[in-house]
């Protein structure tokens, strides 16, 4: 192990200096801008000019990063213009689309939102209303049907699902 100033000298093969570990070799102290660098690409700096007779080597080229998924693996959609969060909820919109073709259903509406409680002043910040955005509502035999397309039950959902029906007195048909 050296330093800059001084020079230790100890055995070959010897791994730990009392509670010291001996490092294998020393390299010169990377500037912030090549630490950065190393950080992003996982390359150790260039410590030589580079020679120009090497051939171009396309492994120290990293691909872009694949696109990050989402955390309960739905995939956005669009269909005729509108915009869905998943494939099942556009699934959905074209089953009640066709229902509402045969006249089974009518006053289809996508993404209502309910207003659960009003805005609020909580500890001298003003808080939001608390929302809820059902995917459709409908009207089927004279009642009026509120559906929300899930994959996964989430403790938020439950909170609002509650709310919904303590509230406005509106069950929610889970798809």
């Amino acid at each position: 192990m050296t330093s800059r100033s001084n020079t230790l000298r100890y055995p070959q093969g010897t791994t730990k200096v009392g509670r010291a570990h001996v490092r294998e070799s020393v390299r010169a102290p990377m500037t912030t801008a090549q630490r950065r660098i190393y950080e992003k690409t996982g390359v150790p700096p260039q410590t030589a000019a580079i020679d120009v007779d090497d051939p171009f080597d396309p492994s120290l080229i990293t691909a872009a990063p694949a696109k990050k998924q989402s955390k309960y693996r739905n995939q956005k959609c669009e269909s005729g213009g509108i915009k869905f969060d998943s494939k099942r909820e556009m699934a959905r919109w074209h089953e009640l689309v066709q229902m509402q073709v045969r006249g089974e259903i009518s006053e289809l509406e996508l993404q209502v939102p309910f207003i659960l409680a009003p805005a609020a002043v909580i500890g001298g910040r003003k808080r939001p209303a608390l929302r809820y955005v059902a995917d459709f509502v409908y009207e089927k035999n004279g009642k009026t049907v509120t559906e929300d397309v899930k994959g996964r039950v989430t403790e938020g959902y439950r909170i609002k699902r509650h709310l919904m029906k303590a509230v406005l007195g509106v069950d929610i048909v889970e798809i």
